[in-house]
């Protein structure tokens, strides 16, 4: 981005209450946070069930990036290649995918108060899920369902909104096809809880429900990688945009931005990674709302350093809560609750602090 209209993003962020990071903040944020996400990542290898030593952890690594002679049990080696390291890898991923779509969906609408399930995502996804655990699809099929239903649902808003106007506030109408349509999906979830088996069935939803890595195999980590991908790369690339998108429609195209397209491109994007998400992880809440106010607070309004903070925050956030679900207790607590106990208390704390910031 030139220098000249950084300066403009920076002069406008102080303009609308909030505080210029480059006033504030001399450390190169986002290299420090990729530094602490790189720590979280090992720590999380050496905690569980199964204890193992960072020392031998890094013997590992080093002997198996190099082909060296097996020196450690087989036993250890299973632990961290085939159980923990596909689970921390997607939990990498979905909290870096949540708290993503989360920041992007905060810019193109112009809101702070706007999750990743703003236009139905999660719903759909949950949606989907649901269906397919009622007519007993395996683990495959129970994610392909969750993934396409979250698609859909999204899709679905997008052709209400057309419907409904054309000359219209396209956003405005997006958040409200959005409401109407997850309050839909939510509704069919809730008739497929009612028809199904509370033995066996209605266990099983609600579980999923709540979301969780615990069933987590190699084969999630490639099923979530190349939506990721798909979903990560149109942002990063577009990040600076979203500086043009959050000044106002008009400005915006006063600048010469094709605002449509830009905020389609970035929805579809924002959608890939919130419906595999949702398909891996379940009905994780929280960190698609509150990691990207607290990316705002370390590294500025600026989407330049905000989005890229905001990837790595919600990555090292989602890692960390995973770890305390699955070694605080002798049986595992489902993601979703503890996102929503260590997220809602937080999200108060960030309304008191910058209550002055979006006004």
């Amino acid at each position: 981005m030139p220098p000249v209209e950084e300066f403009e993003i920076e002069k406008k962020s102080a303009l609308i209450g909030l505080k210029s990071p480059l006033s504030r903040i001399k450390i190169p944020i986002v290299p420090v946070l990729g530094v602490l996400l790189i720590a979280a990542f090992l720590f999380s290898f050496t905690i569980g069930r199964y204890s193992i030593p960072l020392p031998q952890l890094l013997q590992i690594i080093w002997g198996k990036t190099f082909g060296l002679a097996k020196s450690w049990p087989v036993t250890v080696e299973t632990v961290l290649f085939n159980v923990r390291m596909p689970r921390i890898l997607c939990a990498v991923m979905v909290g870096a995918a949540l708290a993503g779509s989360g920041a992007s969906y905060q810019g193109i609408f112009k809101n702070p108060m706007v999750s990743p399930d703003i236009l139905g995502a999660s719903a759909g996804a949950g949606f989907g899920a649901s269906l397919a655990i009622l007519l007993s699809f395996n683990i495959i099929g129970i994610e392909l369902m969750s993934f396409c239903f979250g698609i859909g649902a999204v899709l679905l808003t997008y052709i209400l909104s057309s419907i409904v106007g054309r000359h219209s506030n396209a956003v405005l109408l997006l958040v409200l096809t959005g409401m109407v349509v997850t309050s839909l999906f939510n509704a069919f979830t809730s008739i497929v809880k009612y028809v199904a088996d509370p033995n066996n069935k209605l266990p099983e939803i609600t579980f999923w429900l709540m979301g969780g890595l615990s069933s987590i195999t190699p084969r999630e980590v490639w099923m979530i990688l190349f939506p990721f991908i798909i979903g990560v790369v149109p942002l990063v690339l577009l990040r600076w945009k979203l500086n043009v998108l959050s000044f106002g429609e008009e400005e915006a195209k006063a600048l010469g931005l094709n605002t449509r397209r830009v905020r389609y491109v970035i929805i579809i994007a924002s959608t890939l990674l919130t419906s595999s998400a949702v398909a891996i992880a379940g009905m994780v809440g929280w960190v698609g709302l509150i990691i990207p106010h607290l990316a705002r607070l370390v590294a500025g309004p600026n989407y330049k350093r905000l989005l890229p903070a905001s990837l790595l925050i919600g990555a090292t956030f989602l890692l960390l809560v995973d770890d305390v679900a699955r070694t605080l207790f002798t049986m595992e607590i489902p993601l979703g609750i503890l996102t929503a106990i260590i997220g809602a208390p937080f999200f108060l704390y960030l309304l008191l602090k910058g209550r002055h910031g979006w006004e």
